[in-house]
């Protein structure tokens, strides 16, 4: 009887119905096995190789760069696969179109609504009101995408429209918990006056948000009452601790206390009440 030596080059990986997690069969080349379950190829880039479940990765984080760096409408798919080093063959397997492709980038983007500042245990509501202002970021991605995509109903415009409804519904909620007598309506003005700087930032190429910061200070101390205010955040120290918001940015200052460090008639804090900011964005 003779024997032959094979190598055995496995082609695809089986995930095999009725067996334990985590085993898995390979089959070879040229062979027709039978087996229960889907198959799940390896992936190829465009020079043959195999390239496993990284490639997904790699093209959702290249479309997210070249979207942000250069737009949407800018960004080619040639362009996409040449940064994610992956062939337009592997790109389509992963995802139909260019649509699917710009909805699972702002899917991803952001998913928990700001967490970093909303979940923080160490501030006060008050503090986590403002230090969203605190956030350095380039423009807003859903904003960029509404600006980009005509259509209402895209979805890429349906995530863009419910982050945002998200969103403020997180500061409402952080404002309420710091005792504003009407936490819808600031959670709204703090939104929009976020995404206006944001906007802005952008169209006159320089950073706003520090403006907004303050405008934000006062917006929120009008909004809350003085007997609504946590121990030590009206001007009280706590025992054993100074009442000095250096650390945490102009953004965590009151208005009242931005107002007396810029003193004089040019001081947008100064020039507009708290009363005319909620006229005017209301």
């Amino acid at each position: 009887m003779i024997v032959l030596s094979i190598l055995c080059t496995p082609i695809c990986v089986l995930k095999v119905a009725g067996v334990d997690a985590g085993r898995k069969l390979c089959t070879l080349i040229g062979t027709r096995l039978g087996y229960a379950g889907g198959v799940t190829k390896l992936e190829k880039g465009p020079r043959g190789l195999r390239r496993g479940r990284g490639a997904r990765e790699r093209i959702v984080s290249a479309s997210q760069q070249l979207f942000r760096d250069q737009g949407i409408n800018g960004t080619g798919m040639d362009q996409i696969c040449a940064v994610a080093k992956v062939s337009k063959r592997t790109l389509y397997q992963h995802f139909t179109g260019k649509d699917e492709l710009i909805a699972e980038c702002l899917r991803r983007f952001d998913p928990d609504i700001l967490p970093e500042v909303f979940d923080r245990t160490d501030l006060t509501p008050r503090e986590r009101l403002l230090a969203v202002f605190d956030i350095h970021a380039p423009l807003c991605p859903f904003i960029a995408a509404a600006v980009e995509i005509p259509d209402p109903g895209h979805t890429a415009r349906v995530y863009a429209r419910d982050y945002k409804r998200d969103f403020a519904a997180r500061l409402t909620d952080t404002a309420r918990e710091a005792g504003a007598t009407n936490p819808e309506r600031l959670g709204e003005q703090l939104a929009m006056l976020l995404d206006g700087a944001s906007a802005r930032s952008r169209v006159l190429n320089t950073e706003t948000l520090a403006t907004a910061a303050a405008i934000a200070a006062v917006l929120v101390d009008n909004a809350i009452p003085t007997t609504a205010l946590p121990f030590g955040a009206g001007g009280v120290e706590q025992p054993g601790h100074h009442n000095d918001d250096a650390g945490r940015g102009a953004a965590l200052r009151s208005g009242r206390g931005a107002a007396a460090e810029h003193p004089g008639q040019g001081h947008i804090l100064d020039r507009i009440t708290g009363a005319d900011l909620i006229g005017e964005l209301h």
